[in-house]
């Protein structure tokens, strides 16, 4: 396709990507001030002119194809890379618009992305924020996410991110368990008592400990495991055993005494701990939506406290 056949079909790239966004012919129609059939003709010239249907239509939604998808994130950046220049000149509002599509683990969703979401978009009016939360991996192209929340030591090949804070794990247990129970003052001590895990896989009963440059892994049991951690903040509180959880989700009622650490001398190491990071497709062009959310929430979880922060082992 030569350079004057690529101009002409700016346009209906910029159609085809508003489309996607809004999953709809009808909502895209209205947000660019077009007809819907008019938007429909813009995609079926694209279509034509690239030789290959981009989009599945069924009676209930649109479907990206396989080409589709490819075609679509290079569209995203065609319009990123306008959206830069115009910005540059100064021709362009730069106040962040659009959705913002993000994947994040149920419970970092719940306990940490969330609450910080109102305030974003109070600060954002015309940016949306679709949160995704969820334990699987996705691919970020083929499932149409902006955004990918994960703990990783580094991103991923062809992925892009951020740092956003430390998650770490450890083991907590009420007062009232304790004192009936005893509390366990070496990791094999742990035998004695039910432990509440996370269950998912045969691993997770194997508790890894560290304290300087000694190193414990115990096989524990208990008579309930949940893969929730709202689920095993609870049945700790019903005083059910000892608990691993998340700082994050233990630290409201350990401030209160409702709980308190078990081990606290010995770091508690899981699957589950290390840095959190916001990830995003590798691009010179990084939307202003997704600047906009990276940054905000870059921000705020700055301000979360950590374990690091009570002085405890992390």
């Amino acid at each position: 396709m030569s350079t004057n056949q690529s101009i002409a079909l700016l346009n209906e790239m910029a159609v085809f990507a508003k489309v996607v966004e809004t999953g709809s012919f009808s909502e895209a129609a209205r947000q660019l001030g077009a007809t819907p059939s008019a938007v429909s003709r813009a995609i079926a010239r694209l279509e034509k002119a690239l030789g290959t249907q981009l989009l599945q239509r069924t009676t209930r939604k649109l479907r990206l194809s396989e080409s589709g998808r490819d075609i679509h994130q290079r569209c995203r950046e065609m319009l990123d890379a306008a959206q830069s220049v115009l910005a540059a000149s100064g021709g362009f509002d730069a106040a962040p618009q659009g959705q913002v599509r993000v994947s994040v683990p149920k419970a970092v969703g719940h306990y940490l992305v969330h609450p910080h979401v109102p305030d974003f978009l109070a600060a954002h009016p015309r940016v949306d924020v679709l949160l995704r939360l969820e334990d699987r991996y996705m691919d970020l192209i083929d499932e149409e996410v902006d955004l990918a929340i994960r703990i990783t030591d580094q991103p991923p090949p062809g992925l892009m991110g951020r740092r956003l804070t430390r998650i770490e794990h450890l083991l907590c247990a009420t007062p009232e368990y304790l004192a009936q129970h005893g509390t366990p003052q070496h990791p094999q001590g742990l035998k004695t008592h039910s432990c509440i895990y996370l269950g998912e896989a045969p691993g997770d009963a194997r508790w890894r400990f560290r304290r300087q440059g000694e190193r414990v892994t115990v096989e524990v049991r208990g008579r309930y495991a949940a893969n929730h951690t709202g689920v095993r903040l609870d049945a700790v509180l019903r005083h059910l055993g000892i608990g691993s959880l998340p700082y994050f989700v233990a630290r409201e009622a350990l401030a209160q005494g409702r709980i308190v650490q078990v081990l606290p001398q010995w770091s508690f190491r899981t699957h589950y701990c290390g840095d959190l990071w916001a990830l995003y497709p590798a691009t010179r062009h990084l939307p202003p939506r997704l600047g906009a959310f990276v940054n905000f929430l870059a921000e705020r979880l700055a301000r979360e406290p950590t374990m690091a922060d009570t002085g405890e082992p992390g």
